[in-house]
């Protein structure tokens, strides 16, 4: 397959004033040229929008690190010119963390030229829509489920609790120990939800303040292990009902980077708490996750779960994010 290099590239541009205000516009005037260096050239198909999206679009301080920038943490595509050897022209692609986005120009443009250190062939049958209906999200929930595992558990060990279960990386998530078996209690702030996280395979839905009410450091024990969405007081309830020798994989600060609890969970009940970090990820752990998503993961979570928005509503989907009201995940095409 050969494509032609195109010359037009469409983009959302963030600058900043020197008061700091943060504007957003869509450019349809950028040319292939005005890209930042880089290996490879990716006609970008689709990209995800994820909480930190919505915190760039929005200007709020904290996630972009240089202006203009191009926001989107993540993109899948196809190659349209490399110099390195490793990928050619046609070939399907993905690419999370990284720092795009925040550091490096991202997903929200018909077109990114990226280091190929960064790029991951995309998993044979998983369209650029698919990849990115998991995107971010799907990949932090995998490396989550991944530790967990590391760490022993096993669906015969118990319940596993998933916090921010009606969120991008909550709702894969949810799916995704489901089809492997676990009993998944789904902790959400938005009780209208319950039907569409049972239909993901939740076995229980409980609110979020069930957890984040929780005070003492220790209470009875309940979860073999949780994916933590959220962090804060939720993160701290989490930890305070996990089975002896349990484990959190936490991997989410929506609810503050503050951790209200003691060293007792850990001291007398050897719980671990693990952290995910999905944008410094070895290349081999990075593509087994891949392919483990792309077998693992119910196909039913690309069609009812996600919805596909244009490039032009980002801003309106930002504000929607932040108020915490979309559900699963919205892919993004330029």
């Amino acid at each position: 397959m050969t494509l032609s290099s195109p010359q037009q590239v469409r983009a959302l541009m963030l600058t900043q004033a020197e008061d700091k205000t943060v504007t957003a516009t869509l450019r349809d005037d950028l040319t292939v040229q005005d890209l930042p260096d880089g290996d490879v050239l990716v006609q970008v198909e689709a990209s995800s929008l994820n909480y930190k999206d919505g915190l760039a679009v929005l200007g709020r301080p904290g996630v972009v690190r240089r202006y203009p920038m191009v926001p989107g943490i993540d993109l899948a595509g196809t190659v349209v010119e490399s110099s390195d050897a490793r990928y050619a022209p046609g070939d399907p692609v993905l690419l999370t963390g990284w720092g795009i986005g925040e550091q490096f120009w991202g997903g929200y443009a018909t077109h990114a030229r990226v280091q190929a250190d960064w790029l991951t062939c995309r998993p044979e049958g998983l369209s650029a829509q698919d990849a990115m209906a998991i995107g971010t999200a799907g990949f932090t929930a995998m490396m989550s489920v991944m530790a967990l595992e590391d760490h022993g558990l096993t669906p015969e060990q118990g319940e596993v609790v998933v916090t921010g279960a009606s969120g991008g990386v909550g709702s894969v998530a949810v799916a995704l120990l489901s089809a492997l078996g676990y009993r998944v209690v789904a902790s959400t702030g938005r009780p209208q939800e319950a039907g569409y996280l049972q239909g993901l395979g939740a076995a229980q839905i409980i609110g979020r303040e069930e957890l984040s009410s929780l005070k003492r450091p220790l209470e009875k024990e309940r979860f073999a292990g949780a994916v933590d969405a959220v962090g804060g007081e939720t993160l701290a309830g989490v930890l305070s009902c996990l089975k002896r020798g349990g484990a959190a994989a936490a991997c989410g600060l929506a609810g503050g980077s503050g951790l209200p609890t003691t060293v007792l969970p850990f001291i007398l009940r050897g719980v671990a708490l693990l952290g995910i970090d999905s944008v410094m990820c070895p290349p081999e752990r990075r593509e087994r996750a891949w392919q483990r998503l792309s077998r693992e993961l119910p196909g039913t979570l690309y069609s009812e779960g996600v919805t596909v928005q244009p490039l032009a509503e980002v801003q309106r989907l930002a504000e929607q994010i932040l108020a915490g009201q979309i559900r699963g995940r919205t892919v993004i095409v330029p």
